[in-house]
């Protein structure tokens, strides 16, 4: 795969990640380094990641997913890699699913 090229990944991250400011912290991470995309949380308790961009920033994002924010317990980070659609300008927080 062509590193340089901008890709899509989705992502659930399962634990206690909701009431913890989880979106935010992703919101953060994403915005520091330059991804586009969504997070929310979903009614099952897990929160949904939806970001595009070059291959070694999402796998960054990944990381950080995996890591979680100081007040969460990540147990579980299901990923998928899609390609980049370019329908996102920016990265924001979305209503519960």
């Amino acid at each position: 795969m062509n590193e340089s090229q901008d890709k899509r990944l989705h992502a659930r991250v399962i634990g206690r990640v909701q009431g913890v400011g989880f979106r935010y912290y992703v919101m953060g991470v994403a915005g520091e380094i330059g991804l586009r995309g969504w997070v929310r949380n979903r009614r099952d308790g897990s929160v949904e990641v939806v970001a595009e961009g070059k291959k070694e920033k999402l796998s960054e994002l990944l990381r950080a997913l995996q890591r979680g924010s100081i007040s969460s317990v990540v147990t579980e980070v299901k990923e998928h890699w899609l390609e980049n659609t370019g329908e996102f300008n920016g990265f924001s927080v979305r209503s519960t699913l």
